[in-house]
């Protein structure tokens, strides 16, 4: 397998080893430096990308020019999984956070793993369901909850994904500036700062250059609700 991580992706969940080496041998190899721009929103390239190393963030961009961050995608994860299944132009922007390492699999190299390998395409409608539930919650959200309540549902998100267990609290190395942390909150930059400057004050964060630690996560958690 080429290599570990990839285990990790829907797309090889069910497979043998053996599959899964066949399959990891199908695709290729990617390297992006820092700010790269892997394709815009409205390319109608095809392609399904699957992070080895570094962090992807996918955004777009509204008619008043507003940028929008939906995702951060880090190693083990997917994404252009849609264009499998319907090849039309790219609903989103995505952009290396950090330099990356990724693996690409062109449309018609997958689909006949999708006829012949029943349990590759349950991998994909699992990730294509699990998104579809992830934009529920976003909306729900964007009506039910209030700004800190979604900055503090958001710093849970980030430590499931990039945290790092230590003595003191949970360190979440996300990458991310402030107006990206914000975009991927739905809020300006303002009241983000402000709600994670009240947190770090109540004692439950410490805030550190695109980075945080999460000090008390019970409370963090408790405030997500």
């Amino acid at each position: 397998m080429d290599p570990e991580v990839l285990k990790k992706a829907p797309l090889f969940a069910g497979l043998e080893d053996e599959a899964a080496t066949a399959l990891s041998s199908a695709m290729g190899k990617l390297y992006l430096n820092k700010g790269d721009v892997l394709f815009h929103e409205g390319d109608t390239e095809d392609r399904l990308y699957i992070v080895v190393s570094g962090k992807i963030k996918l955004g777009r961009t509204g008619s008043a020019g507003r940028e929008n961050l939906l995702a951060v995608v880090g190693p083990g994860q997917m994404f252009g999984e849609l264009s499998v299944f319907d090849p039309g132009p790219r609903s989103t922007t995505a952009t290396a956070v950090t330099a990356c390492e990724l693996r690409t699999l062109e449309h018609d190299e997958l689909i006949p793993w999708l006829t012949d390998r029943p349990e590759v395409a349950q991998g994909l409608l699992g990730q294509l369901a699990a998104r579809l539930r992830r934009a529920n919650d976003v909306v729900a959200d964007l009506v039910f909850s209030d700004v800190p309540g979604r900055v503090a549902k958001q710093l849970l998100e980030l430590a499931q994904r990039f945290g790092d267990k230590r003595d003191d609290g949970m360190h979440v190395h996300h990458d991310l500036t402030q107006e990206e942390l914000a975009q991927l909150v739905g809020a300006s930059r303002e009241t983000v700062n402000k709600a994670l400057a009240d947190f770090a004050a109540r004692g439950w964060i410490r805030l550190e250059p695109r980075s945080v630690t999460i000090l008390d996560v019970e409370r963090v958690e408790r405030r997500a609700r």
